[in-house]
């Protein structure tokens, strides 16, 4: 047989048992510097269990920018992991607008069922044009359908830093999305009424949010006056209890109660204004209205537990903006303006809560003081190094916008406006009298985590024509703020739900090109891609005859 023959059997053999062996074993290598493609144990549980298909639809395909392209490419390696975890997920990838005939009805049908289109300018040759995208995807099981946004915005934020962010959420909000198809047994969360609370349709579009994860019920404490034993027992029954910006003070048996669900291994969270002022009192003949000190009777409540509100106003030169008319009748103009007690709250990305998140917009917050303890107190949002605080009472007055604010002055920044406090927790009624008695009252309880904000309009979604919008967007300026994701992480965490919110401290970096370098450079690039090619083979195309010319002469 001859030698090239037996070369090329020896090969083909080769070639066949490596793929035999391929079959039975098979390993993925995660060659990337940040390993973002090797999916955490959190994500990877989120898909073991599922025995029948789970199809993903991704409606991100077609003609995209490049950053959206990118955005395509790092979801479909994503999912591939996911499948080869569970070949029981499978995915496509659709563009919703390829029929442009309807166009107008398909966005429609999609922004119905809550799936909000992007607006991007993209730029080519110096020509600017806006195009709407869906970076959305579909989660299908059985009869169950979970949304899963893919772009992560955030205030400012570069081409690269937009890229970055979206890519560094995927992996949890997949493994998020199949975590809510598969729950069956859902934790029980209690919305505190009886002391002035905010409305449910102040709160609806954040309930709205958790019913994928949790079942709602209320409990209100008026019955602690008759039946504190009953209110307790049934408290009780709740994972965690939401006390959202209530305006009227909680008596000394309502506390304990609260204290003793606590203590008890009940979660909370409180959102609390120690100031009572709201923009909507400064729309008067005078544009002004008084901020007063607001007493809750709380404030031996929370120092037992280590935190203090102040009832100070944090005024921030990182604002957000109001809007006020000018003019009359039809010739009436709406305009922005700044509004130094409505702060712009940036996350320092230090904590899983907080990770990659939009800024948060507060309304008239005050600040927070940590105190010595045995609990662990986690500062998870600052005032900005720009801010200050007011004592209340004050006079507050619209016409203070026209006023440009006096730099020098703001020297005491960084104020804390939220808190987690973690750890066996104290009754707050230890040695003291205890205003009731209660069944099985405790003075210390197991592990346990709870939420303070110095802000109760932090969960308050705005309204139009008498239905709730979404938490977070501002109806007047078009804005959207990383409110409700706070919160919601906030719960997931609290309730320790399935470890999947560590998944938020990965970090990825994807190299993107320098689109300024790419304009500039253009030209000389486009010559070296296709000239250089033809070059080389000239050249080789040159020293192979020459070679083949001495070689047959001689």
């Amino acid at each position: 047989m001859p030698k090239t023959v037996l070369s090329f059997v020896k090969a083909l053999v080769v070639l066949v048992l490596i793929n035999l062996l391929g079959t039975f074993f098979y390993t993925r290598l995660d060659l990337t510097e940040d390993k973002r493609y090797t999916l955490s144990e959190a994500a990877l549980a989120s898909v073991e269990d599922f025995g029948t298909p789970v199809i993903v639809d991704v409606l991100l395909n077609g003609s995209l920018p490049p950053e959206f392209e990118r955005l395509k490419q790092e979801t479909k390696q994503l999912l591939e992991e996911f499948g080869a975890e569970n070949n029981n997920i499978k995915f496509s990838f659709i563009d919703p607008l390829e029929d442009e005939g309807q166009t107008e009805a398909t966005v429609a049908e999609l922004q119905a069922i809550g799936l909000k289109p992007a607006s991007i300018t993209v730029e080519d040759n110096g020509k600017v044009s806006q195009e709407i995208l869906f970076p959305w995807a579909m989660v299908n099981h059985n009869d169950r359908t979970v949304r899963v946004s893919l772009l992560k915005n955030k205030l400012g934020a570069t081409a690269e830093e937009r890229v970055n962010n979206s890519v560094q959420h995927l992996e949890y909000a997949f493994a998020d999305a199949f975590t809510k198809l598969k729950i069956r047994e859902k934790k029980q969360i209690a919305i505190i009424k009886g002391n002035g609370e905010l409305d449910d349709i102040h709160l609806a579009d954040y309930l709205t949010s958790l019913r994928d994860y949790y079942n709602i019920g209320a409990i209100t404490l008026d019955s602690v006056a008759t039946n504190p034993q009953g209110v307790l027992d049934q408290l009780k029954n709740y994972d965690l209890a939401v006390i959202a910006k209530p305006t009227e003070a909680f008596t000394d048996e309502e506390k304990y109660v609260l204290d003793q669900y606590i203590v008890s291994g009940g979660k909370s969270i409180w959102l609390i204004d120690q100031v009572a002022i709201e923009l909507d009192s400064l729309f008067n003949e005078t544009g002004t209205g008084v901020a007063v000190p607001r007493d809750l009777n709380l404030n031996d409540f929370f120092f037992k537990y280590g935190v203090r509100i102040n009832p100070v106003l944090v005024n921030d030169l990182y604002f957000t903006q109001i809007v006020l008319a000018s003019g009359e009748g039809n010739s009436s103009q709406y305009n922005p303006v700044p509004w130094y007690y409505h702060p712009m709250v940036f996350s320092r990305n230090d904590h899983p809560i907080n990770n990659n998140l939009e800024a948060l917009r507060l309304q008239f917050a005050n600040s927070l003081d940590t105190l010595k303890n045995a609990n662990k107190k986690t500062v998870l949002y600052w005032s900005s190094p720009l801010s200050k605080t007011e004592s209340a009472p004050k006079q507050i007055s619209l016409n203070t916008i026209g006023i440009p604010p006096q730099k020098e002055s703001y020297t005491d920044g960084n104020k804390p406006l939220a808190v987690l406090i973690e750890g066996a927790f104290n009754s707050a009624f230890a040695n003291r009298v205890k205003p009731l008695k209660l069944k099985g009252a405790q003075e210390k309880g197991p592990a346990n985590k709870m939420l303070v904000v110095a802000d109760g309009d932090v969960i308050k979604n705005q309204i139009r024509n008498g239905r709730p919008l979404e938490l977070g967007y501002d109806k007047w300026t078009n804005n959207f703020y990383g409110n409700k994701e706070f919160l919601v992480n906030s719960m997931n965490y609290l309730l320790d739900d399935t470890g999947l919110i560590n998944i938020r401290t990965k970090k990825v970096a994807i190299p993107l090109l320098d689109e300024k370098k790419i304009a500039a450079q253009k030209t000389k690039w486009q010559l070296i891609n296709i000239g250089l090619p033809v070059a080389l083979t000239l050249v080789f195309g040159f020293l192979f005859n020459y070679f083949r010319r001495r070689k047959y002469s001689s």
